[in-house]
């Protein structure tokens, strides 16, 4: 049974999620709280513990301390989903092949007004990448943005959610390759890559889903393959090496 410092934490949870508490609104002062729900002072610090763990406020100490309501932020959940990737021992390879099926699956989800607006979206990124195409990191950072664009062909705020959590992991694999290899080292992946996303833009400004998803889908195994290949790398590895490098 939830104990009741978890109980008050679930219902300011739920108040900060559905807006009824706002973004920088302070919360009611401490004897409020407890009166309103009827616990004592160790009970209600123990969910605002909770809430502070979960980046959905900020306790400030002394005179004019209090709490306050923060924006609920996706980094937090890629940041655990991470670790319970790398609690789990979970190879590298796995989390390319998911973002892989994900973004395939939002290609064939694309219709509509939304697909020509995210098709000019990503015609403008394509123009970006080709001013940084020759700079690793700049276009590593650039790329993990073309494929969030590509996730928001579905629409579905889910999907962008679960896939924010493995571009984070991706960004630090694609950060920590970066630095294991000679300056300059990925430029020619880079253009392949560039050339990749240029035909995936023309597909879709035809509307040939069928065949954007098929071209998506093998730059994508060509990615794992020039990123991974066969190594038996995992989350725990690339994440430790984003943390110490």
């Amino acid at each position: 049974m939830p104990k009741a410092g978890e109980l008050v934490a679930a219902e300011l949870r739920r108040k900060i999620v559905t807006g009824e508490l706002e973004v920088g609104e302070p919360l009611p002062g401490e004897a409020a709280l407890m009166a309103q729900f009827g616990v004592s002072r160790p009970t209600l610090r123990e969910a605002f513990r909770i809430l502070e763990s979960e980046q959905l406020i900020r306790v400030l100490r002394g005179a004019h301390g209090g709490a306050r309501v923060l924006k609920p932020d996706p980094a937090v959940a890629a940041r655990y989903t991470g670790v319970l990737l790398q609690s789990l021992g979970t190879p590298l390879l796995d989390v390319y092949r998911a973002r892989a099926t994900l973004e395939e699956s939002a290609i064939g989800m694309a219709a509509g007004r939304r697909l020509t607006a995210n098709v000019k979206e990503l015609e403008r990124l394509l123009g970006e990448g080709a001013q940084v195409v020759d700079d690793p990191p700049a276009y590593a950072e650039h790329d993990v943005t073309f494929h969030r664009a590509v996730v928001d062909l579905a629409d579905s705020i889910t999907l962008k959610v679960l896939a924010d959590m493995l571009f984070h992991i991706i960004g630090a694999h694609n950060r920590a390759f970066i630095a294991a290899h000679p300056e300059g080292y990925e430029v020619p992946a880079n253009r392949t890559a560039q050339r990749a996303h240029a035909k995936l833009v023309r597909l879709l400004d035809t509307g040939d889903l069928d065949a954007a998803q098929r071209h998506w889908r093998r730059h994508l195994d060509g990615v794992e393959k020039y990123m991974v290949g066969d190594s038996k790398q995992t989350i725990v590895d690339v994440l430790a090496a984003a943390s110490f490098g």
